[in-house]
């Protein structure tokens, strides 16, 4: 019924607002009651109710209004008339990832949503992904974003058409209908979200009566944190913490929140409060306001409009047409803008909440219709000035600007032509820039940054995008307006780079260090700012010829005007051998100079651009350019560079080497020095070649230098050395560089591949590392994967470690070692490796000059330098220094650096007489060398012959050599003696030659060597000799050889056995245990020690965790009954091994008196630690291993094997007496008499009951002393050191494993040692059949020396604790086997495990033989009866309890057998008992199940016994290659078994058949048969981690479509899997905060507690990484094992490349996790990462 009425009551309304003369007043009068009614009549009011009261009272009508009928019919009818949209248009959230596609998309800004990518062609292509920022959306379906492939198939509209404007589909009335009710709703909109009266309402929406109920409201802002917002809340409103943070979470949220309601007054005083707290703590007070309740309830309402105008524009393409016309139709009338810019223009001044909402509405109307998308386009153009202006006072995030929509609309390629033609944005773009930075130009109108606002200045940056944007594609087609304003453009950009030139300049500081470090970061970010822009600048040139060339005029015009101020002296002549220079001084050590010429190095671009293109002959009058003007500027520049790393400018300071090390640094050097060096090089191309040198010459300062002024000042002559080196180095740059397309014809893959071979010339390197060793371009790309197969070759990674690109050998030839891209340590490190790698190879350390590409025609008189006057009077210099001798004169570089400039010149003069006919060639260097000087014998080539002898260049005595056979070769050209080809040959043959003697000799060395050691070892072997035999009594007597370790010495009468029964671990046929001394060394005082059981304990390094590895109900941990008298665990360990206690150990071995030393060190130590409590909680004994690091918290003390003579005929007389019914009978009666001893015989029903069963096992009555007649000794006696580390082991392991206090007096001490060592067993026979490997001599040292003393300290437990606890225990555990004995709550046979109830029973048996006045324990062979008993006795249960568990039985094909026999017949026999009778069961079907599910019990039983007793193994329990029919009968060999387990059944069936019954027929039995309690099945499941997808998308698609289950909002989550049970969590959220202790804790930590028992392994997916965790504060981040094509990981998808698993590596995380790693992991992580702050864990 209310529904109807609500329907009635909304079409009625609607029809009266329709029929209205003015439906906006009608509309206005029914919203000015609703809203204040729905949103703030109440204090409180239900945010359901709320919604509901808005869809029922709201939302219903306005819909009626729009559809004219009931919504949902209206909505029916649409959907079967409309279709859907091309584009997908989905906004992304911060976070999220989303997809591009390298191969297709127009530009990087192109991006897809995961589930278009996963539907679309560009899957399969080369990809990135990373986490978008928020705010953008996904291009699917945009034809202009991609080259191919614009619709995913679930947007591909059937055939590929253009995206034109969709067809309407609505009937005119709905139109026309929706076109008037959003208008009226958009201007509602509008006018609240740029509302500024915050008591008052407008006219129309006045309220009848005006309440007294105000709202005081907080807003966000950036200049307090969370902290100051919390506090200024408690203190102001009354509120506690708790409501504080909630206030302050949607204040971040949303931008505002209301924090008080009241009257007027109230919230004034609430005003102020705020202020005033929120001003003591930072300068500036929070933004708080006073609004209306009615005010407060119409902005709430305008704010739930936003999604619901989503809702409706997605219905049709018709609504959404409607709505865009009226967002942008302007009022003629009205001065007004159209109400979408009115509210871009509010953007700055709306808080966040309502830009969200604004943002949102732009993005699924106008951006999603290409008509509106232009008219938007020009509206947000024409305000485009003043909407940066607003974003740069504004303190909000770009991201959630409105500014940031400029990437959605100048990166579409016709919209950003059609602005540019018709709006100029480049020159709007430009002009906002440079308005923006107008205050910091100086007099000269020039840059200057000192005291710049950094957050102002790096918004003005921000804009820099857009103009990078509109740039992003540059046009096929030109049109004369796109010319004209183009060029518009190019020129006020020039007017921008005119202020950046020569800005900031530096003098040489002399005297003194400079006082404060001068800015200069602000100037290189906006160079790197302008790098792409440049690039993209010249690129649009370069399309254009006309362009082109209009560029470079108006380039070169500009820099003329930077240019007329450049000297302050008066041009003069400079003379060096009879070539003039004139040109005006200037020194770059004594007058200011600039890093910054972007007009310089523009211009040098678009030169090279004019002589590619051919356009340079158009020039007009190429004469008039003066190169030595235009080479002035770079020239200094690289001086500059030059002097810094010669040190001449250490007092200028850090910044300016700062500023040194960009301008070369791969970040900026495409746009820095590169240009430099191009227009140096045609400067070179252009002047006489003379008169270039010279120039350099003066400014590098060296000019009088090498006209023959020779410093006596020391340092001086150091600094000219050291000056030398750097301008030869630019001799060698300049004549060298030719991979730049223009200037030589090479391709831009020439230059990248030339770029990775020099890089892969230092080492080496990972497929990032190149990528950062490479310029980017503007869309992000290197170009390196195109390239990199032709010159490397790839290795693999290992389990760890990245995947590495090697330099193929061919490409070793174009090794540059003087590559101008190269750092001074690169150049270091690529030489080094280069000469090793020569020398390996058998050649000489020669790196000679590659042999170039030829320069294009404009730039080949460069080559001239190579044999001008002045280079050879240079060389000359320079090697005459290095002939006479002196030090300090000349230096070693300087050499190298002369002989690599001789090197080019014969390499180009060969070349050129190769090409051509001897009268052809002009070029000379070699003629000059030989000829200039020679009179005095201080020509080139003469000089170069003395200076081979000078030892201090003997390194580079070879690179001599190579020279002067170059010289030899270019001779012969000249001469034409012989043919080219001939002459190669004989080049080579000396150093053939000489390599073939050095390889000779290095042979003879190494023969003669191996004969001396050879002859050495033979006198050695004499000498050995000779000492035995004069020593052979004292070999004789030795009892056994220390060095012999490990073979078993034995008595005599076991030696005449055969070997196969030594084989076996107990019974009556046992071997003996190893009698070797066991000589360990103390690894903290370096003593060695013998392990004896008297002597001082020395202890092992050992870790107690709680592990769940091996739980077969993961999430299920039981709790700890309180007391140790309870029959569950601890003292039962159930078969699902929910939580285990685990001991390991790395192995290392201490004395316990060092040890305990070393441990009181590290707790005084760690305590004055920063953050060492999160490495070591010393609080629960932990310490690092002193030698390995690993984490520790106690220590096992060693304890040899006890050393028994088995006397084995007494052994054989006993067997006869003491079969299993009569063990039984005597252990029941000792049980008896010990419980009557304990009890003054006071019978109770239990032993009345075992005197009545006692009459099954047997006819005489044994006496309860009768177990001491088989044979008793004396106990073992232990030293009381290490009785005391026995305690402290035990204490440990109880502490730990119980999560209890300390309390070494607790009944359950002794029951969590066995429990530790029959657990950590378990665990290691999990690991060596999961990884394939043998039972025996397949554990690493250190776990078999750890499971050793595990083994021997739970042995020995029993000394040291009650031993009536110990009977009570050994009682209690019995119980489960022999039912009569047990007690009422005794578990069935379905709820223990075996394995643990054997080690129990074990080891607590020895307590039997306890009496009142001595000490005893079992003989050797009482204790072989005792094993053989028990073992047989739990076998045989543990057989039963796998056939129990049993549901299915496969079929095994087989012969019947006896042992088929024997287990159809205990089968039989079962179902009798448990009335289960299937008899389609085969026997060979029974014995295959049984004998599989005991497989690993026995294992486990046979590593135990090996532990306990030393006893060797049968051979084939260590190889891999038995069979597993051999494996098994092998280890019923060891374990005293029969091959046929089921005989056991035979053997004692006297003894088991009551049994058997008794086991079958328990309550618990028949419950878990009927189906009604699960029971495990044999053998267990083996636990590994779970089943990851081998594309690393398929994750992140299942992380996008994750909910979190505490959350609705939208924001950003962090899902998280566990990686062992494949749970998603939602980590460092506070929605999913639990409480653990009373303790606040992240899922994940919760998680962990449940899963892992405190340890957990989690996948951040977005941030693809592991945490490994280990307790609430501790945990570490590790790599995950997601690797890209270039065998690399990617933390927090920082490069984007597509990832894929690597099994090996998972392997390896699988393997941390079952060998009980992750501790240690966290522990050595922490070591290494040193941390400042620490992360808080437990809140993950």
């Amino acid at each position: 019924m209310a529904e109807g009425e609500k329907s009635l009551d909304g079409l009625e309304l609607s029809k009266e607002w329709l029929e209205a003369a003015d439906s906006r007043a009608e509309m206005f009068r029914y919203l000015k009651e609703q809203v204040p009614q729905i949103f703030c009549l109440k204090k409180e009011s239900s945010p359901q109710e709320e919604e509901e009261l808005m869809q029922s009272r709201l939302f219903f009508p306005l819909e009626c209004f729009l559809f004219g009928e009931d919504p949902q019919e209206g909505l029916e009818k649409l959907k079967q008339g409309g279709t859907s949209s091309q584009l997908c248009g989905r906004v992304f959230k911060e976070g999220e990832t989303v997809y591009s596609c390298r191969d297709c998309a127009i530009d990087p800004t192109c991006v897809l949503c995961m589930d278009c990518f996963q539907d679309s062609v560009h899957k399969g292509h080369r990809y990135k992904m990373h986490a978008s920022s928020g705010g953008g959306f996904c291009d699917c379906g945009d034809v202009e974003a991609w080259k191919i492939g614009p619709c995913c198939s679930k947007h591909d509209p059937g055939a590929a058409t253009a995206m034109v404007t969709d067809e309407c589909g609505l009937e005119p009335e709905i139109y026309g209908r929706a076109e008037k009710l959003f208008r009226i709703l958009l201007h509602y909109v509008t006018d609240f979200l740029v509302w500024e009266e915050s008591l008052e309402l407008s006219a129309e929406l006045q309220p009848r009566t005006k309440d007294n109920a105000y709202y005081c409201v907080l807003y966000n802002d950036e200049h307090h944190s969370y902290d100051h917002v919390i506090y200024t809340l408690q203190r102001s409103v009354n509120c506690d913490q708790a409501e504080a943070q909630t206030h302050t979470a949607l204040i971040d949220k949303e931008g505002r929140r209301a924090v008080k309601r009241g009257t007027l007054r109230s919230c004034q005083q609430a005003r102020d409060l705020i202020r005033s707290n929120s001003e003591h703590i930072s300068l500036q007070p929070l933004r708080v306001e006073i609004l209306h309740a009615a005010v407060m309830a119409h902005q709430t309402f305008v704010l739930r409009l936003g999604p619901w105008f989503q809702k409706i524009i997605s219905y049709s393409v018709g609504f959404r047409q409607a709505f865009c016309k009226v967002a942008l139709e302007t009022n003629p009338d009205a001065e007004q803008p159209c109400l979408i810019s009115r509210l871009m223009l509010n953007d700055g001044r709306m808080y966040k909440g309502a830009r969200k909402i604004v943002h949102e509405l732009i993005f699924c109307s106008m951006l999603m219709e290409t008509e509106f998308k232009k008219l938007f386009a020009i509206e947000f153009t024409k305000y485009y000035k003043q909407l940066q202006k607003d974003f740069i006072i504004d303190d909000h995030e770009r991201s959630i600007s409105i500014t940031a929509l400029s990437v959605q609309i100048f990166t579409v390629p016709t919209l950003a032509r059609q602005l540019i033609e018709e709006g100029n944005v480049i020159k709007m773009i430009v002009g906002t820039v440079m308005e923006l930075l107008r205050e910091h130009l100086d007099n000269n109108n020039r840059f200057f940054f000192l005291g710049y606002n950094s957050d102002k200045f790096s918004r003005i940056q921000i804009i820099f995008h857009d103009l990078r944007y509109i740039l992003i594609s540059k046009p096929s087609v030109w049109t004369e307006e796109l010319r004209r304003e183009f060029f518009e453009g190019f020129k006020d950009f020039l007017g921008l780079l005119k202020c950046m030139q020569g800005m900031e300049e530096v003098k040489h500081q002399f005297g003194q260090h400079i006082a404060v470090e001068p800015e200069w970061e602000a100037a290189f970010s906006l160079q790197i700012q302008l790098r792409h822009i440049l690039s993209m600048f010249q690129d649009w040139c370069s399309s254009d010829v006309e362009i082109l060339l209009l560029a470079f005029e108006e380039c070169h015009k500009v820099l003329m005007q930077c240019n007329n101020q450049a000297f302050h002296r008066e041009a003069i002549n400079y003379s060096m051998i009879k070539h003039i220079l004139h040109i005006c001084p200037y020194k770059v050590s004594q007058e200011p100079v600039s890093i910054h010429l972007p007009i310089s190095r523009l211009l040098a671009g678009l030169y090279v651009l004019l002589c590619r293109t051919g356009a340079v002959e158009r020039l007009q009058d190429p004469e008039r350019f003066d190169h030595t003007l235009l080479a002035e500027h770079p020239l200094r520049c690289v001086v500059l560079a030059a002097q810094v790393s010669a040190e001449m400018w250490r007092r200028n300071g850090l910044s300016l080497v700062s500023q040194v090390y960009y301008y070369q640094d791969v970040k900026c050097r495409d746009e820095m020095y590169d240009k430099d060096i191009l227009m140096l090089q045609i400067a070179a191309s252009k002047m006489d070649p003379n008169h270039f040198i010279m120039l350099v010459l003066l400014r590098f300062e060296l000019f009088d230098y090498f006209k023959g002024g020779l410093k006596k000042d020391q340092d001086l002559l150091i600094q000219c050395n050291r000056l030398t080196e750097e301008m030869l180095y630019l001799l060698i740059v300049i004549i060298g560089e030719r991979y730049v397309p223009g200037i030589s014809h090479v391709t831009k893959e020439d230059v990248t591949m030339r770029e990775v071979i020099h890089l892969l010339c230092i080492e080496p390197m990972a497929h990032s590392s190149l990528v950062k060793g490479l310029p980017e371009n503007e869309s992000h790309e290197t170009g390196l994967e195109t390239v990199i197969s032709k010159v490397a070759t790839f290795k693999k990674p290992g389990v760890s470690g990245h995947g590495l690109y090697g330099v193929k050998k061919e490409r070793l030839v174009d090794f540059n070692p003087f590559f101008y891209h190269y750092s001074r340590s690169q150049h270091s490190k690529a030489e080094e490796s280069q000469k090793k790698r020569r020398t390996q190879e058998g050649h000489d350390k020669a790196l000679c000059p590659p042999v170039p590409p030829a320069f294009c025609p404009a730039f080949s008189s460069i080559v001239r330098l190579l044999s001008c006057d002045i280079l050879i009077h240079i060389l000359r210099h320079s090697l005459q220094r290095a002939a006479e001798d002196r030090p300090t004169h000349w230096t070693e570089a300087m050499i190298q650096r002369a002989l690599h400039l001789m090197g080019q010149a014969l390499l180009e003069e060969k070349a050129q007489l190769e090409e051509s006919t001897m009268e052809e060639v002009a070029f000379d260097f070699s003629l000059k060398a030989r000829r200039i000087g020679s009179e005095h014998g201080k020509s080139v080539f003469a000089l170069l012959s003395k200076i081979k002898t000078v030892p201090s260049l003997d390194a580079q005595k070879d690179m001599v050599k190579w020279v002067l056979q170059m010289f030899e070769i270019v001779k012969c050209l000249r001469e034409k003696s012989s043919p080219t080809a001939s002459m190669s040959v004989d080049t080579t043959k000396p150093e053939e030659s000489v390599q073939d003697k050095e390889k000779a000799e290095r042979k003879r060395k190494a023969e003669a060597a191996k004969v001396h050691r050879q002859k050495i070892m033979a006198q050695m072997s004499a000498m050995q000799k000779n000492f035995i035999e004069s020593n052979k009594m004292l070999y004789d007597n030795m009892p056994e050889s220390v060095s012999q370790v490990g073979e078993p010495v034995v008595t005599t009468e076991s030696c005449a056995m055969d070997h196969r029964e030594l084989c076996v671990a107990i019974g009556p046929h046992r071997g003996s245990s190893p009698a070797e001394r066991e000589l360990l060394t103390c690894i903290l005082c370096q003593e060695e020690q013998e392990v004896v059981a008297q002597a001082p304990a020395m202890v092992l390094t050992a870790c107690v965790q709680r592990s769940t590895v091996l739980t077969q109900c993961r999430g299920r941990i039981p709790t700890n009954r309180a007391d140790g008298t309870g029959t569950s665990y601890p003292l039962f360990m159930p078969p699902e091994l929910a939580v285990g206690t685990h001991t390991g150990s790395c192995g290392h071995v201490m004395h316990a008196t060092c040890w305990q030393k070393y441990f009181e060190a590290v707790q005084n130590m760690t305590r004055n630690r920063l953050h060492a409590e999160l490495i070591i909680d010393l609080e629960n004994g932990e310490y690092l291993c002193p030698l390995c690091k690993s984490l520790c918290n106690t220590v096992v003390p060693l304890i040899p094997f006890e050393r028994l003579m088995f006397n084995y005929e007494n052994a054989e007389i006993i067997g006869q007496h003491l079969t299993l019914p009569r063990w039984i009978q005597i252990i029941s009666a000792r049980i008896k008499g010990l419980k009557s001893v304990a009890q003054d015989n006071d019978c109770n029903t239990e032993s009345t009951s075992v005197d009545g069963d006692a009459g099954l096992c047997g006819e005489g009555q044994p006496d309860f002393r009768s177990i001491l007649s088989y044979g008793v000794q004396e106990p073992r006696k232990f030293s009381e050191s290490i009785v005391e580390m026995l305690v402290v082991c035990a204490t440990t392991v109880h502490r730990v494993g119980l999560q209890t206090a300390p309390n070494e007096q607790c009944p359950r001490v002794p029951l969590m040692a066995w429990n530790t060592c029959a657990f950590t067993i378990q665990a290691i026979e999990n690991i060596l059949q999961d990884g394939g490997k043998s039972l025996f001599g397949s554990l690493q040292n250190r776990q078999l020396a750890g499971l050793k003393a595990i083994v021997q300290f739970s042995a020995a437990q029993r000394i040291k604790s009650s031993q009536a606890v110990i009977q009570r225990h050994f009682n209690d555990l019995l119980g489960v086997l022999l039912p009569v004995i047990g007690r009422k709550n005794t578990p069935s046979l379905l709820e223990v495990d075996f394995f643990h109830l054997l080690v129990g029973l074990v080891l607590s048996i020895p307590a039997l033989y306890q009496e009142e006045t001595v000490d005893l324990q079992p003989s050797a062979v009482s204790s072989a009866y005792n094993h053989l008993h028990i073992l047989h006795l739990v076998t045989m249960a543990h057989m039963l309890q796998v056939l129990l568990s049993s549901t299915d039985f496969p079929a095994v094909a087989g012969e019947e057998t006896e042992e088929s026999r024997a287990a159809a017949e205990l089968y039989t026999a079962v179902s009798q008992h448990t009335e289960r009778l299937s008899p389609d069961v085969s026997g060979v079907s029974v014995a295959d199940r049984v004998k599989r599910g005991i497989e690993p019990f026995l294992c486990c039983a046979a590593l135990f016994f090996n532990c306990l007793s030393g006893v060797q193994p049968p051979e084939e329990l260590f190889s891999t290659t038995v069979s597993a029919q051999g494996q098994m009968e092998a280890l019923c060999s060891y374990l005293a078994l029969p091959s046929n387990v089921f005989q056991l059944f035979q053997e004692h069936r006297e003894a088991v058949t009551p049994l058997l019954k008794r086991w079958c027929g328990s309550p618990a039995v028949t419950k878990a048969l009927k189906g009604k309690t699960p029971t495990v099945r044999y053998p267990r499941r083996r636990n590994r981690l779970i089943d990851l997808p081998e594309d690393y998308s398929a994750l992140l698609n299942q992380a996008s479509h994750f909910q979190c289950p505490n959350s609705t909002d939208d924001d950003r989550k962090h899902p998280t899997l566990c990686l062992f049970c494949g749970a998603m969590l939602c980590s460092q959220s506070s929605c999913c905060l639990s409480q653990l202790d009373g303790e606040d804790v992240g899922a994940c930590t919760a998680h962990a507690a449940n899963c892992g028992a405190g340890v957990g392994m989690f996948l951040r997916i977005r941030e693809c990484e592991i945490v490994l965790m280990a307790s609430r504060t501790r945990g570490s981040t590790y790599p995950a094992p997601y690797l890209d094509d270039y065998g690399e990981t990617d933390p927090h998808l920082g490069r984007g490349n597509p990832l894929h698993i690597c099994p090996e590596r998972y392997r390896k995380l699988n393997q941390l996790w079952q060998q009980h790693c992750i501790l240690e992991e966290i522990a050595r992580s922490l070591e290494v990462v040193n941390v400042m702050f620490a992360f808080e864990w437990q809140m993950l």
